[in-house]
């Protein structure tokens, strides 16, 4: 009897522990994103202080991620700071601009341009700097985020094209203060959990790991999240900001008259590195809190619709959640942008039109949203069958040929806006996926884009920094992010253990 029981002890012991371990939740984490906007080219103890940070981090077993300027990293090259260079690299190397606030900074000249234009003028500007990092770092940089608060949305088309993570702060764009996806571009912009420690206040260090404290309290109640940390090398040694010294309200002086900016006693720096160095030594003694990069933090939100087969059942659910307000869709841990909804939704009308069966539809990409003038619709139009399935056919073409959605979806001769279209096509793509034909006569009603909530309207406080000229605006520039909103939605954490 003993050891009939002694067996089945071992059996429960050995069998059931890997179903026991199968069926374990993973637990929440705290991922800290800390991140350095490494800029000042004119201080060379600036450089020093970047050492100094990194080499400190690394010996506490952190990866942080450095967003270096372009002309940073040629300055470090010409002062021979190689081992600022080596020490940085044992970390994550972002892009920070190449001159960072020599005028007109980025949503300067983006201000009056359209998307490409605007994309291609981002590129042609700040380029020089992502190669010049390229070649003196030996790494491509893995995110970028604007200087100062000198957004704009052509940013994240050139992005897309270097393959990199949106990683800043500021309140252009922001989904309920979470992660997100815009313009197909993974985003940590204006997080709810965006804190610092003031590295000059001691007596405000226990207010800022309260505040820490706080967060990782309510994010591991949601299950897992993001605090997202900023400081600047720079910080560490001087009273001032370089820019500010020499660029500010719009000024453009000539390389001859840059000034430095002025310098903290050493004590002050000393007191500078022992308060950051407290702050670290909180944060570390939680379990559940991660340091991680921007690069990490994109594979820990991976977008789960890219590449995914959507099946007719799965098709048929996304159609039966569009209405009057067009809007992200989660379904399950997996978000779909009011974009790709489209352009799923259509396929399935454009290719019962063309007499194709629609079994499994693959979504590649998110497409743009409309960067043309966006035509209105005040009242409700009617069409046919024959004229709604060629419609389809051409919007499949369109989006096939420039990858974003039109400003206007022509139903023959009569312009309605996408946002009407997609409310007017969804029925009737889920009425295909049931077997059923296009309907004779289809009803285009007005709908709104409900996503444009989180973009920004233009607004002087957008526009603070201290490098603007006086009333500077941009009304045009945030239109058309207001247009991109068609590509947000939620990034979904994945579990992990």
């Amino acid at each position: 009897m003993q050891t009939r029981v002694l067996t089945l002890c071992i059996v429960a012991l050995i069998g059931a522990t890997p179903s026991a371990r199968a069926e374990e939740k993973p637990k929440p984490k705290v991922y800290v994103v800390l991140w350095f906007d490494t800029e000042d080219y004119l201080l060379p103890a600036s450089d020093d202080a970047a050492l100094k940070v990194a080499e400190f981090l690394t010996k506490q077993g952190i990866r942080a991620t450095f967003k270096v300027v372009g002309h940073k990293a040629r300055t470090l090259e010409g002062r021979k700071r190689f081992d600022v260079i080596a020490a940085l690299k044992e970390h994550e190397i972002g892009y920070h601009s190449d001159y960072h606030s020599v005028q007109p900074t980025p949503a300067m000249y983006a201000s009056t341009l359209g998307w490409d234009e605007g994309v291609e003028e981002f590129v042609r500007r700040e380029g020089q700097g992502v190669a010049d990092i390229k070649r003196i770092f030996g790494v491509s940089p893995t995110c970028y985020g604007q200087p100062g608060s000198s957004w704009c949305p052509q940013s994240y088309g050139a992005c897309k094209k270097w393959d990199m993570v949106y990683l800043d702060a500021g309140r252009h764009v922001a989904l309920d203060g979470k992660p997100c996806y815009y313009a197909g571009v993974f985003n940590l912009y204006q997080l709810t959990h965006y804190m610092r420690a003031d590295i000059n206040k001691p007596e405000l260090l226990d207010q800022s790991t309260a505040k820490f404290a706080a967060s990782r309290k309510t994010i591991l109640a949601e299950g897992g999240g993001i605090v997202s940390i900023v400081y600047h090398p720079c910080e560490w040694v001087h009273k001032q900001f370089w820019d500010g010294v020499n660029f500010s309200k719009g000024a453009n002086p000539p390389r001859s008259q840059w000034k430095k900016p002025p310098q903290k006693t050493d004590d002050e720096t000393k007191l500078s590195y022992r308060i950051f160095s407290d702050y670290v030594a909180f944060m570390k003694r939680f379990d559940d809190v991660e340091f991680i990069t921007a690069s990490q933090a994109a594979k820990l939100y991976a977008d789960r619709a890219k590449g995914k087969k959507f099946t007719a059942t799965e098709l048929t659910a996304i159609a039966g959640k569009v209405g009057e307000a067009i809007d992200y869709q989660t379904h399950g841990d997996l978000t779909l942008a009011p974009s790709e909804v489209f352009a799923l939704l259509n396929r399935v009308v454009a290719n019962a039109a063309s007499d194709k069966k629609t079994a499994t539809l693959t979504l590649n990409d998110t497409p743009l949203g409309p960067t043309s003038r966006v035509v209105s619709l005040k009242e409700a139009v009617t069409t046919d069958d024959s004229q709604f399935g060629r419609t389809a056919i051409d919007v499949d073409a369109y989006l096939a040929k420039h990858g974003r959605l039109p400003g206007a979806v022509w139903l023959g001769s009569t312009a309605v806006p996408p946002e009407a279209y997609l409310r007017a096509l969804a029925p009737v793509a889920a009425g295909l996926l049931a077997g059923k034909p296009i309907p004779a006569k289809i009803e285009v009603k007005p709908a709104k884009l409900s996503t444009e909530k989180y973009v920004s309207k233009d607004d002087p406080k957008l526009w603070g920094w201290v490098i603007f000229p006086p009333g500077f605006e941009a009304p045009a520039m945030m239109d058309l992010a207001k247009r991109q909103a068609w590509t947000l939605k939620p990034a979904v954490l994945r579990a992990t253990k």
